[in-house]
């Protein structure tokens, strides 16, 4: 689906219309497979600057790296020394100082440790934009989703304003009290 909005992936049919004021920031799961290897952390968020913008303030370039949980001699790690995780801390961090309003997070839970699973966590619910999420990880969908759009099996999309565990107990109550049933597919013709 992001990959559509982003117009990097054309629908099968019909279009799709992102707005004009609308600026994506879109962190997908590749882990920072487009970050520059050789480069630092510190290079790779900083671009040399001694402060990176956030929307309208300043933030100075080494306590924004310390926010991703890369203190001290973490920023000088080359990007081709980082752990999977590390990677998506820095291609979240690089993302959000794009400036946009509409970020779209792709399975962003994957690899995090605590800390910053916490401050991704923090940073969603603290930010006026809009997020687009897609996770498996329902305690952080709980904790950050006020709306949710599930695909529910057989082409049928459910809008809920609420929870994840609200939509749940909503889901529950319409299928009668039951657990959805396995999805069956047809099988691929000879």
């Amino acid at each position: 689906m992001f990959k559509m909005i982003t117009g990097i992936d054309k629908p099968d049919a019909g279009t799709v219309v992102v707005g004009e004021t609308v600026k994506l920031m879109y962190v997908d799961q590749d882990r920072g497979a487009s970050l520059n290897g050789e480069k630092t952390v510190y290079e790779t968020l900083s671009n040399g600057a001694e402060e990176i913008t956030l929307g309208s303030r300043q933030v100075n370039a080494r306590a924004y790296c310390a926010w991703y949980n890369f203190k001290s001699g973490d920023q000088q790690k080359k990007v081709k020394d980082l752990s999977g995780g590390e990677r998506n801390r820095l291609q979240l961090a690089q993302t959000l100082t794009s400036g946009g309003n509409v970020l779209m997070l792709d399975e962003p839970t994957n690899d995090l440790d605590v800390t910053t699973l916490r401050a991704l966590e923090e940073a969603v619910t603290m930010w006026n934009g809009v997020t687009m999420c897609i996770s498996h990880d329902r305690w952080f969908l709980n904790k950050i989703a006020t709306h949710i759009l599930a695909y529910e099996g057989d082409s049928k999309v459910t809008f809920f304003a609420g929870s994840y565990d609200e939509y749940e107990e909503h889901r529950k109550e319409r299928m009668g009290g039951g657990e959805p049933a396995p999805i069956k597919y047809k099988p691929m013709p000879v």
